[in-house]
């Protein structure tokens, strides 16, 4: 039985589902203004081995990440500048180049981890759900939360008692986020925006709508996109401790008050990535990528494995120093798993197996369940046979690559037609036409291939 530590009841609870088999999870998706950093990669890793678990107790996991491609405010001094509109000025290239050109890079980000996204249900666009963002303000609005000032159509939080509870917030305290202007007309502290009037000026993204030409506000886009990809409730929805206070709390309030039903039954929250005692962060445009880490001669399993060293929840220091130890743990753990002198068997040590499940269904304990991994190889107990189906067990939920085989043209007979979509791919995205290049990746997965980029070129694998 798994458990998770629900953040809204701030206990650890058995998972049920709502539907069983059928789980729904929604996963808080990045802003493609700008590469992830390895802070913001933790909780897709967390989230991956959540629906590894899930998938191996038989549940069917319909999972999506969104991608924020329609821009939010930066913050208060900016003059309405949003994130999307700031990277394209940064980079001198169009809102479509900046969007397509690091949606991709998300995507590489994920493969390199072991993530496969033709194991993820959808990556809905924010842009591409306008229709649905603005019908739910339509039944807010129909409802009585909202209300319109100069700037935008506001939600009403006083209308909404229970509003400040998930986060344990003294909501007359509150001052306003820093991710919309501030409004004197506001009725409310915390009241935010639906939709925001884009004013005298043109602005790189608008559309209309029935209050005015303007842009969704940054928290009803994964209300509507939850809803019609994953129902009115949903069962799991992650994100990092960041967005309890304001994306969260503000989520729900819309959710709940549009279909008067539960959002979410857990919620689950992953700590900070810190540099020193500060957490990383884009906004910054100081921090560290995952091809950062490659270019200095890691890989990306040794970071995974770095991450699953301390539990989700707790805050997670790096260090170069740590990462140079998650990597020789790391190629000890791959010697001592090659290095066993037999044939591959499925006779794991049952015992071991019970532990392992024990241990990491207590709350993805990913840090308990890697010890285990090092006990069992001491133990002289278990067979060389049990000892390699159950670390080959072992990794097929944490993820670690400890018997993956890269395949690339030259050392693997890879079919024709996948290779040359896999060339063609290479030279769309020479060319920045990233959107085809999508497209091309998105084939070469439905073949039952996935493709990886590197410094020379690319690596195909078999999925």
């Amino acid at each position: 039985m798994l458990s998770l530590y629900n953040t809204k009841t701030r206990t650890k609870e058995d998972f049920i589902p709502l539907t069983p088999p059928l789980v729904t999870m929604y996963n808080c998706g990045p802003t493609v203004y700008n590469y992830a950093h390895i802070g913001n990669l933790r909780g897709y890793v967390q989230a991956d081995i959540i629906r590894r678990v899930l998938e191996y107790y038989n549940f069917e996991v319909k999972q999506i990440i969104n991608i924020t491609d329609v821009g939010h405010l930066v913050d208060d001094a900016e003059d309405g500048k949003d994130k999307i509109e700031k990277g394209a000025e940064r980079e001198k290239k169009s809102v479509e180049e900046i969007v397509e050109f690091y949606t991709n890079a998300f995507y590489d980000d994920l493969l390199a981890l072991n993530i496969n996204p033709s194991r993820i249900y959808h990556f809905p666009r924010a842009s591409e759900h306008i229709t649905e963002q603005i019908e739910l303000i339509k039944v807010l609005e129909k409802k009585g939360y909202t209300y319109t000032t100069h700037d935008g159509v506001y939600f009403d939080t006083s209308k909404y008692p229970e509003y400040g509870n998930f986060a344990h917030l003294d909501t007359e305290r509150l001052q306003e986020g820093a991710r919309v202007e501030t409004n004197p007309e506001k009725k409310n502290p915390t009241d935010f925006a639906l939709w925001k009037f884009s004013g005298d000026r043109k602005r790189l993204q608008e559309w209309d709508s029935p209050w005015g030409v303007g842009f969704p506000g940054w928290h009803i886009e994964c209300s509507a996109m939850a809803m019609k990809y994953l129902g009115e409730t949903i069962d799991i929805h992650t994100g990092g401790v960041d967005h309890i206070p304001v994306h969260h709390t503000n989520e729900i309030a819309q959710s709940v008050c549009a279909t008067g039903r539960e959002f979410a039954r857990y919620w689950v929250h992953h700590e900070f990535v810190q540099m020193g005692t500060d957490k990383m962060a884009k906004s910054t445009e100081e921090f560290i990528r995952l091809e950062t880490l490659v270019n200095q001669g890691y890989s990306p399993f040794d970071y995974r494995y770095l991450l699953l060293q301390v539990h989700y929840r707790t805050p997670l220091s790096f260090s170069y120093e740590s990462l140079d130890a998650s990597r020789k743990a790391r190629a000890r753990l791959m010697r001592h798993y090659k290095e066993l002198d037999c044939d591959d068997s499925t006779d794991l040590d049952e015992g071991y197996k019970e532990r392992f499940l024990e241990v990491l269904s207590d709350d993805i304990n990913t840090a308990e369940a890697l010890a285990l991994m090092w006990t069992l190889l001491k133990d002289n107990r278990v067979t060389p046979e049990g000892k390699k189906a159950s670390l080959a067990f072992f990794d097929s939920l944490l993820g670690l690559g400890l018997d993956e085989e890269l395949v690339t043209q030259e050392s693997k007979d890879i079919p024709e037609d996948v290779v040359a979509l896999a060339e063609e791919r290479k030279k769309e995205k020479e060319n920045q036409n990233y959107e085809k290049a999508d497209s091309l990746r998105d084939e070469i997965l439905r073949r039952g291939y996935v493709i990886k980029d590197t410094k020379t070129g690319f690596v195909i694998e078999t999925n």
